[in-house]
């Protein structure tokens, strides 16, 4: 409920959750319950992203065909928006692929594409997102899935950034959390 006392109530604030509401915390259940009762009552302001922890919902959004939101992170078998649109994403969370790369995949320090420590997904550079975001009209992406202590962090050179919105994840972390404000001409805070 801190979120919302911070970001605003619901439905004077727009709000895109963009995964991992499961199996994460003593709240789960209440999480998934409140977010769903919000998207019935709110549709148009309440956006779900699927994260690596749930299934058979949706993948990503794009906020005004200019950011790029998604929980994981981009896909070597992926260059463009279309190859995203027609991707089948009725179905389970795959162990391989590009649909398991957009939820797993992380970004990195170093450049191109590198095997990800998780065991699932890629890491991927600067030059990587630089490209994607080129070739698709982008300015950003905007992901979750990975724990920063601040809350969130821009990296390739603010091509991307993760916003985490748990604070003291899994109630041992000790980390802040954030969220991503959006005025009408796009400018975040």
């Amino acid at each position: 409920m801190e979120l919302f006392r911070i970001g605003g109530k619901s439905p004077d604030t727009n709000y895109l959750f963009m995964g991992d509401y499961v199996d994460r915390g003593y709240y789960s259940v209440e999480t998934v319950t409140l977010l769903v009762a919000l998207k019935v009552r709110y549709r148009e302001r309440i956006t779900i992203l699927r994260g690596n922890h749930e299934s058979r919902q949706i993948t990503q959004v794009y906020v005004d065909s200019q950011i790029f939101c998604l929980h994981g992170g981009l896909s070597p078998s992926i260059d463009s928006l279309d190859h995203i649109r027609a991707l089948d994403r009725l179905q389970e969370v795959p162990h391989e692929g590009p649909m398991c790369d957009l939820l797993w995949s992380d970004p990195d320090d170093r450049g191109g594409w590198g095997i990800s420590p998780r065991g699932a997904g890629y890491t991927f550079g600067q030059d990587i997102s630089e490209t994607f975001n080129h070739t698709n009209g982008l300015t950003l992406v905007s992901r979750a899935h990975q724990l920063v202590m601040e809350g969130y962090n821009w990296c390739h050179d603010r091509n991307v950034v993760t916003i985490f919105s748990a604070p003291n994840y899994c109630y041992r972390c000790g980390n802040q959390a954030a969220l991503m404000e959006l005025d009408d001409s796009l400018k975040f805070s």
